[in-house]
């Protein structure tokens, strides 16, 4: 891949999870059925300069597995369950869990790194201390390997 190629697809994965993170926090506000809300983001202007099919993605696997992800993350949170994390935290902490479990393709520093920028930008102040202490102590666990490498 070419590095103008590598840049568009950088910039189209993150709109894709910043797109991914609105229509997870309208479905777990709303209850919305995970497809119409795919049907509303799809008829956006925004769309056009994300990667459809990322963002497809990670809304479709992260409402259907939610539950799983949410086991996977809250032996690493302060309190009691995700219910109790603030739903744009929770969000992003959903997608981040569910591309370190299942996109082996992207590295764990971008997958963190991502979901940092995200809470900056839309989370609480200061959330991106929790967000980021959570998956570091996750990477470690679902890519040990990986993350031995790199440090």
């Amino acid at each position: 891949m070419t590095s103008p190629d590598l840049r568009k697809l950088i910039h189209a994965r993150r709109k894709s999870r910043r797109l991914a993170m609105q229509a997870l926090y309208q479905w777990q506000l709303t209850d919305q059925h995970p497809k119409d809300i795919l049907a509303q983001f799809q008829a956006d202007d925004e769309m056009a300069s994300a990667d459809p099919d990322y963002f497809r993605e990670l809304l479709l696997e992260v409402t259907e597995r939610h539950a799983a992800l949410d086991a996977r993350v809250e032996p690493f949170i302060d309190r009691k369950s995700m219910a109790e994390v603030d739903p744009v935290e929770r969000a992003i902490l959903r997608i981040a869990v569910y591309e370190l479990e299942h996109r082996l393709d992207v590295p764990y520093r971008v997958v963190v790194n991502e979901a940092i920028e995200l809470t900056k930008k839309f989370g609480a102040e200061q959330a991106h201390r929790f967000v980021n202490g959570v998956l570091d102590k996750l990477a470690q666990e679902l890519r040990k390997a990986e993350v031995s490498i790199s440090r």
